[in-house]
């Protein structure tokens, strides 16, 4: 799991970096429900189609609210790459490597920046193929009627695929 080291597991909201996921603040809950299952989605408009990403909750183009989930590719090639060594977020240890993935033509997302995970510096080259990589991440807490509740929450980012 990751989530802020120093602070021994208590939670401190002014230093969480990650969505509060669940269904009663988030109205793009079904997006980390996918995640959980493995699969990277966002949403198509039913009435226009258009394809957004992020997922959203509402239609930018024709403002609909009628909108699916619809799932993106799970692997993609490393277009170009960084390793960032300063400023690096409080709960990230350096260096931080991301990469600009391209997906198949194919695919309604033709590009996305991610943090690449599992990986160190000089193992991950221009071309290589990136999985997605699901994570857990620290819960976080919830008032539910007159109790507190911890809610579990998973994040992604992108994996080298390893090579057989």
């Amino acid at each position: 799991m990751k989530g802020i080291p120093f602070l021994e597991g208590k939670y401190s909201p002014t230093l969480d970096l990650y969505p509060i996921e669940c269904k009663e603040f988030n109205r793009i809950y079904p997006f980390y429900d996918n995640l959980r299952e493995g699969r990277f989605t966002t949403t198509k408009c039913k009435g226009c189609g258009k394809v957004s990403f992020p997922p959203r909750v509402i239609c930018p183009e024709c403002y609909s609210e009628d909108l699916e989930y619809i799932d993106l590719p799970t692997r993609g090639k490393v277009v170009t790459l960084v390793e960032k060594w300063g400023g690096v977020p409080i709960q990230y240890t350096p260096p931080m490597i991301g990469a600009w993935i391209e997906f198949p033509e194919d695919s309604p997302v033709r590009h996305y920046f991610s943090l690449l995970y599992n990986c160190g510096v000089g193992e991950v080259k221009e071309g290589d193929e990136v999985q997605l990589y699901v994570f857990d991440v620290a819960p976080h807490p919830i008032d539910k009627g007159k109790e507190s509740i911890m809610k579990e929450r998973v994040y992604f980012g992108f994996e080298p695929v390893k090579k057989k």
